[in-house]
Protein backbone atom coordinates (compact mmCIF):
# COMPACT_ATOMS: atom_id res chain seq x y z
CA UNK A 1 0.00 0.00 0.00
CA UNK A 2 1.43 3.52 -1.29
CA UNK A 3 -0.09 6.48 0.53
CA UNK A 4 0.59 9.90 -0.08
CA UNK A 5 1.10 12.66 2.19
CA UNK A 6 0.07 16.27 1.41
CA UNK A 7 -1.23 19.59 2.20
CA UNK A 8 -0.38 22.96 1.96
CA UNK A 9 2.80 24.64 2.24
CA UNK A 10 3.64 25.22 5.88
CA UNK A 11 0.94 22.57 7.43
CA UNK A 12 3.45 20.12 8.95
CA UNK A 13 3.74 17.46 6.14
CA UNK A 14 7.27 16.52 7.48
CA UNK A 15 6.29 16.57 10.91
CA UNK A 16 3.95 13.97 10.22
CA UNK A 17 6.21 12.21 8.32
CA UNK A 18 8.77 12.28 11.16
CA UNK A 19 6.03 10.54 13.07
CA UNK A 20 5.47 7.72 10.53
CA UNK A 21 9.47 7.35 10.48
CA UNK A 22 9.64 6.68 14.04
CA UNK A 23 6.99 3.92 14.08
CA UNK A 24 8.89 1.72 11.28
CA UNK A 25 7.38 3.20 7.95
CA UNK A 26 9.52 3.97 5.00
CA UNK A 27 8.45 7.56 3.66
CA UNK A 28 9.97 8.94 0.61
CA UNK A 29 10.12 12.63 0.49
CA UNK A 30 9.84 14.33 -2.86
CA UNK A 31 11.44 17.62 -2.10
CA UNK A 32 14.46 15.90 -0.63
CA UNK A 33 14.93 13.33 -3.47
CA UNK A 34 14.26 16.80 -6.23
CA UNK A 35 16.26 18.48 -4.47
CA UNK A 36 19.26 15.41 -4.95
CA UNK A 37 18.19 14.85 -8.74
CA UNK A 38 18.55 18.77 -9.48
CA UNK A 39 22.13 18.48 -7.78
CA UNK A 40 23.29 14.81 -9.13
CA UNK A 41 21.11 13.93 -12.50
CA UNK A 42 23.32 15.51 -15.36
CA UNK A 43 20.36 15.08 -17.71
CA UNK A 44 18.20 17.07 -15.04
CA UNK A 45 21.05 19.75 -14.29
CA UNK A 46 22.00 20.63 -17.89
CA UNK A 47 18.28 21.44 -18.24
CA UNK A 48 17.79 23.49 -15.53
CA UNK A 49 20.81 25.32 -16.68
CA UNK A 50 19.16 26.12 -19.59
CA UNK A 51 15.89 27.15 -18.42
CA UNK A 52 17.44 29.29 -15.63
CA UNK A 53 21.27 29.97 -16.49
CA UNK A 54 24.09 29.26 -14.95
CA UNK A 55 22.97 30.80 -11.51
CA UNK A 56 20.75 28.21 -10.77
CA UNK A 57 23.87 26.30 -9.23
CA UNK A 58 26.34 28.02 -6.50
CA UNK A 59 30.19 27.63 -7.86
CA UNK A 60 30.09 24.10 -5.12
CA UNK A 61 27.67 22.74 -7.50
CA UNK A 62 24.57 23.46 -4.89
CA UNK A 63 21.06 24.28 -6.00
CA UNK A 64 20.92 28.00 -5.22
CA UNK A 65 17.88 28.41 -3.13
CA UNK A 66 17.25 31.99 -3.32
CA UNK A 67 17.76 32.14 -7.40
CA UNK A 68 15.27 28.93 -8.20
CA UNK A 69 12.48 30.33 -5.75
CA UNK A 70 12.72 33.59 -7.31
CA UNK A 71 12.39 32.28 -10.81
CA UNK A 72 9.61 29.44 -9.90
CA UNK A 73 7.67 32.04 -7.68
CA UNK A 74 8.01 35.27 -10.11
CA UNK A 75 6.21 33.29 -13.41
CA UNK A 76 3.48 30.36 -12.86
CA UNK A 77 5.05 29.64 -16.42
CA UNK A 78 8.10 29.06 -14.83
CA UNK A 79 7.19 27.10 -12.16
CA UNK A 80 5.39 24.95 -14.90
CA UNK A 81 8.65 24.52 -16.89
CA UNK A 82 10.93 23.34 -14.02
CA UNK A 83 8.47 21.04 -12.63
CA UNK A 84 8.15 19.70 -15.91
CA UNK A 85 12.24 18.74 -15.89
CA UNK A 86 11.90 17.53 -12.11
CA UNK A 87 8.75 15.85 -11.84
CA UNK A 88 8.74 12.79 -14.22
CA UNK A 89 11.85 12.09 -13.23
CA UNK A 90 11.14 11.90 -9.35
CA UNK A 91 7.84 10.03 -9.77
CA UNK A 92 10.14 7.11 -11.57
CA UNK A 93 12.90 7.50 -8.82
CA UNK A 94 9.84 6.97 -5.94
CA UNK A 95 8.56 3.58 -8.09
CA UNK A 96 12.10 2.27 -8.11
CA UNK A 97 12.27 3.52 -4.46
CA UNK A 98 9.29 1.64 -3.72
CA UNK A 99 10.92 -2.00 -4.89
CA UNK A 100 13.30 -1.64 -2.04
CA UNK A 101 11.06 -1.40 0.55
CA UNK A 102 10.41 -4.73 3.09
CA UNK A 103 7.19 -2.89 4.08
CA UNK A 104 3.60 -4.11 3.08
CA UNK A 105 2.54 0.21 3.74
CA UNK A 106 5.07 2.74 2.67
CA UNK A 107 4.71 6.36 2.44
CA UNK A 108 5.10 9.48 -0.20
CA UNK A 109 5.55 12.92 1.22
CA UNK A 110 4.60 15.40 -1.59
CA UNK A 111 3.42 18.59 -1.47
CA UNK A 112 2.49 18.84 -4.93
CA UNK A 113 0.85 15.51 -5.29
CA UNK A 114 -2.41 16.48 -6.79
CA UNK A 115 -0.70 19.22 -9.23
CA UNK A 116 2.26 17.06 -10.23
CA UNK A 117 -0.07 13.82 -10.90
CA UNK A 118 1.55 11.77 -8.00
CA UNK A 119 -1.76 10.72 -6.93
CA UNK A 120 -1.69 8.08 -9.83
CA UNK A 121 1.37 6.30 -8.43
CA UNK A 122 -0.36 6.20 -4.69
CA UNK A 123 -3.30 3.78 -3.27
CA UNK A 124 -4.71 6.95 -0.94
CA UNK A 125 -3.73 10.32 0.27
CA UNK A 126 -3.70 11.62 3.53
CA UNK A 127 -4.11 15.31 3.92
CA UNK A 128 -2.40 17.45 6.35
CA UNK A 129 -4.60 20.29 7.65
CA UNK A 130 -3.34 23.33 9.41
CA UNK A 131 -4.77 26.95 9.57
CA UNK A 132 -4.16 29.78 7.09
CA UNK A 133 -2.19 31.82 10.19
CA UNK A 134 -0.38 28.48 11.46
CA UNK A 135 0.98 28.05 8.19
CA UNK A 136 2.15 31.70 7.27
CA UNK A 137 3.56 31.40 10.89
CA UNK A 138 5.68 28.72 9.93
CA UNK A 139 6.70 29.55 6.37
CA UNK A 140 8.06 32.95 7.96
CA UNK A 141 10.02 31.11 10.38
CA UNK A 142 11.42 28.36 8.11
CA UNK A 143 12.00 30.43 4.87
CA UNK A 144 12.75 33.62 6.70
CA UNK A 145 10.24 35.31 4.41
CA UNK A 146 7.47 37.89 4.99
CA UNK A 147 4.10 37.70 5.76
CA UNK A 148 3.21 38.84 2.21
CA UNK A 149 6.01 36.54 0.33
CA UNK A 150 4.48 33.69 2.97
CA UNK A 151 0.63 34.06 1.82
CA UNK A 152 1.89 34.48 -2.08
CA UNK A 153 3.68 31.23 -2.12
CA UNK A 154 0.68 29.61 -0.75
CA UNK A 155 -1.70 30.72 -2.88
CA UNK A 156 0.46 29.45 -5.69
CA UNK A 157 -0.36 25.80 -5.00
CA UNK A 158 -3.88 24.22 -5.18
CA UNK A 159 -6.82 25.27 -3.15
CA UNK A 160 -6.93 23.73 0.22
CA UNK A 161 -10.52 22.89 -0.40
CA UNK A 162 -9.79 21.10 -3.15
CA UNK A 163 -6.72 18.72 -1.88
CA UNK A 164 -9.08 17.76 0.87
CA UNK A 165 -12.15 17.04 -0.90
CA UNK A 166 -10.22 14.61 -3.03
CA UNK A 167 -8.07 13.26 0.12
CA UNK A 168 -8.87 9.78 1.31
CA UNK A 169 -7.79 10.56 5.16
CA UNK A 170 -7.76 14.11 6.50
CA UNK A 171 -5.69 15.18 10.05
CA UNK A 172 -5.08 18.45 12.03
CA UNK A 173 -2.00 20.30 12.50
CA UNK A 174 -2.72 23.30 14.12
CA UNK A 175 0.16 22.70 16.74
CA UNK A 176 -1.93 21.69 19.94
CA UNK A 177 -3.25 18.72 17.85
CA UNK A 178 -1.95 14.98 18.86
CA UNK A 179 -1.11 13.75 15.37
CA UNK A 180 0.28 10.07 16.65
CA UNK A 181 -3.26 9.66 18.00
CA UNK A 182 -5.11 10.90 14.56
CA UNK A 183 -2.72 8.69 12.48
CA UNK A 184 -3.56 5.94 14.85
CA UNK A 185 -7.72 6.26 14.34
CA UNK A 186 -6.88 6.60 10.41
CA UNK A 187 -7.87 2.71 8.96
CA UNK A 188 -5.38 1.81 5.82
Amino acid sequence: MKIGITGGMGCGKTYVSTILKKQGFPVYNCDDRARRLMKEDETIKSAVVELIGENAYTETGDLDKAVISQFIYSDEENRKKLNAIVHPRVKSDFLMWCNFQDSDVMFMECALLYESAFDDVVDKVLYVYASDEVRIHRIIKRDRINRTEAYLRMKSQMPEAEKMKRADFCIINNGNNNVLRQLHNIQI
